[in-house]
């Protein structure tokens, strides 16, 4: 079993937004991510999706857009990203997915012998900036419900399962330095991390790197090629 992952499709299959008005890099993204999903991923496979599925802003407006994610081959695995307006209850989510795909939220799963947890997480502040208010109680609150998932990871872990968190938001800032984030990560010893949100060609983006001995994947299909990431 291969675990893959990648993000940030922004979908608009009911109400088409060309993203190629964002760069040559969307032209005929989704093509592209097709062609290589056929050629890597088997039906015992996992795919993980780190978030900002669809544009849609209603759940129902969503599902033609989850039905295409559910057409391909593997385990897809999706949490919630900033633009995912549509998601409002994971119980709506989970109620409407089709066979084959799955929906984290401050949990966790386990297929096979992978574990996945995740939340959404929220932007960490610059060195010497002042985080806003508003913004501290998000950032707070998304650190207790990414130990909520690694607790629940925890539980299901057994010897010899490995463990995958899944973020939208990257868990540091443009520094890459540990954070509240990846201290809680690290304690439990996690196989990889896969986060997306970003995009762009910022100095920001690094594709892989390690913080306290966790590997970290970015996975915007715009900056991975639109290509799948292997992860494990």
């Amino acid at each position: 079993m291969n675990v893959y992952a990648i993000s940030d499709f922004h979908l608009s299959i009911n109400n088409p937004k060309p993203m190629n008005i964002f760069g040559p890099v969307w032209d005929n993204y989704l093509e592209i991510i097709e062609r290589d999903w056929a050629e890597k991923v088997t039906e015992d496979d996992v795919v993980l999706i780190s978030g900002d599925l669809s544009w849609a802003m209603k759940i129902e407006d969503a599902k033609a857009d989850i039905d295409y994610i559910g057409a391909l081959k593997g385990h897809k695995i999706i949490i919630r990203g900033n633009h995912d307006y549509w998601w409002k209850s994971i119980s709506a989510v989970r109620a409407m997915l089709p066979n084959g795909m799955y929906a984290v939220q401050n949990d966790a799963l386990k297929i096979g012998n992978i574990v996945v947890c995740g939340t959404r997480l929220w932007s960490t502040p610059e060195p010497n900036r002042q985080m806003a208010e508003a913004d501290k109680i998000i950032y707070d609150r998304e650190l207790i419900r990414l130990r909520m998932s690694l607790d629940a990871a925890a539980k299901l872990r057994g010897e010899g399962d490995r463990l995958v968190v899944m973020l939208h938001y990257p868990p540091f800032n443009s520094t890459f330095s540990a954070t509240v984030f990846t201290d809680a990560i690290a304690e439990y010893s996690p196989d990889a991390v896969v986060y997306g949100h970003l995009h762009g060609t910022s100095g920001r983006v690094c594709r892989k790197l390690a913080i306290g001995g966790v590997p970290y994947y970015l996975t915007s299909c715009d900056l991975v090629g639109n290509k799948l990431v292997t992860v494990l």
